[in-house]
């Protein structure tokens, strides 16, 4: 059987172009049911699917990238009078998430711009 006939795991008849059910049990012959086409030890070919990258895109995988690629916003962030346990700078930048579950409290992430130190407190 050609390769041309074979596209991904499925396999078309190359008299008719129709395609072709992979038999079950011992048997190991193909019959087309549109032209009786048969084929013989259609288990010694072997089969290579590929996708190429962009074969299923998405919004959300389209944009991935632009999460992969942005790092933390220091400048411009909020400031706060909080020593720096490292350094004794008075104050510090700061941002919150909401890390745990619904009902418990965010999560205070603290980033001395002096030394560069950075800590959290769960609230």
């Amino acid at each position: 059987m050609s390769s041309s006939n074979v596209i991904g795991s499925l396999i078309f008849c190359p008299e008719c172009g129709n395609l072709l059910d992979i038999p079950g049990g011992d048997d190991d012959l193909i019959v087309c049911n549109q032209c009786s086409y048969a084929q013989s030890n259609y288990e010694a070919m072997e089969i290579v699917t590929t996708s190429s990258e962009n074969a299923f895109q998405s919004p959300l995988k389209s944009k991935r990238h632009l999460v992969q690629q942005k790092g933390p916003k220091t400048e411009g962030a909020a400031m706060i009078d909080e020593k720096c346990p490292n350094c004794g700078n008075p104050e510090m930048a700061y941002h919150t998430m909401q890390l745990r579950s619904a009902d418990e409290g965010q999560t205070v992430f603290y980033n001395c711009k002096k030394c560069g130190h950075k800590f959290s407190i769960n609230t």
